[in-house]
């Protein structure tokens, strides 16, 4: 029985040098694919992007920018939704904090039974975890854009609450906050015509010339706080229009009296909500304390 012959794969000197480069070259090449591969991807690590462009540009941008706005312009007033979206939906979008989420009518069916009033009243002044007004000042949004925004969310969480009614163009400041304090298609006529009225007597307030350099105190300050009362303050605490809190009306003012005299004070003198700062006047902070002292001893 013979075998089959075996032949070797490398019968020349071309071949065996061939089959020799080959056996060198083709690990090489692939280590090389190899090692370009790994070089290629992605490395990540911690602090490997604190030089991106992104970061360098986040710790070097300005803290804080100008805002030029053209004082005669006519402002063009946000809607509702374009408050809620820029500054409620932080909470009542989840109802973080126990905020009443949005579009969810079980949570604001209890708060659409107490009234628009008293919807407002709250977002303006604060209740629980959620700041005045949603943590933004009058200088962002107005008491009527508020109001916008408390609409917007109640009408769609199951309320049918009307539009409030846009302040009119060029109106004085404390007219801005009329159509907040007092919800379109209100049907109490004489409520809207006081605040009329008082709107047009804080503009008609006749303007003290301010005290001389090195003038005296007034030697009674009750009375000059009673007159500044009867000149301008009156004019929204006798009746309590624009949400003021009435003249000797113990449980309006109970509220403000939980507040230091001092906080008060800087209410009276800088504005607050409908109230311009010092109601209008050029009355000297002496006697805008002194006034705001005269209100408060008729509730204690």
């Amino acid at each position: 029985m013979s075998e089959a012959p075996h032949g070797a794969p490398i019968k020349t000197p071309g071949q065996l040098i061939a089959a020799v480069i080959a056996s060198f070259a083709v690990p090489i090449v692939i280590i090389v694919l190899l090692v370009i591969y790994v070089d290629n991807s992605t490395r990540t690590g911690a602090g490997t992007d604190s030089l991106s462009e992104a970061e360098v540009t986040a710790r070097i941008k300005p803290l804080a920018q100008v805002d030029i706005r053209d004082a005669n312009a006519p402002r063009v007033y946000k809607t509702g939704e374009e408050v809620y979206k820029a500054v409620c939906s932080a909470c009542h979008a989840s109802g973080a904090a126990g905020a009443p989420k949005f579009t969810n009518t079980a949570d604001w069916a209890p708060r659409i039974a107490q009234g628009f009033d008293t919807l407002l009243h709250t977002a303006l002044t604060g209740k629980g975890a959620m700041p005045p007004r949603g943590g933004t000042s009058p200088d962002d949004y107005s008491d009527f854009e508020i109001a916008r925004a408390v609409t917007y969310m109640a009408n769609n969480s199951g309320a049918s609450f009307p539009e409030p009614a846009q302040p009119a163009a060029g109106a004085a400041a404390a007219s801005g906050a009329v159509a907040a304090a007092a919800p379109a298609g209100a049907s109490d006529a004489g409520a809207a015509q006081a605040a009329a009225a008082a709107v047009a007597a804080l503009a008609s307030v006749p303007q003290a010339a301010a005290p001389a350099a090195g003038a005296a105190t007034s030697a009674d300050a009750s009375q000059a706080g009673k007159a500044l009362y009867q000149q301008v303050c009156q004019a929204c605490h006798a009746a309590g229009v624009l949400n003021a809190p009435k003249y000797g009306d113990k449980d309006a003012w109970a509220s403000r009296l939980k507040d230091p005299m001092d906080t008060i004070y800087n209410y009276a003198l800088h504005g607050k909500g409908a109230m311009p700062p010092k109601g209008g006047s050029t009355a000297s902070d002496a006697d805008v304390k002194a006034a705001v002292d005269y209100m408060v001893s008729a509730v204690k």
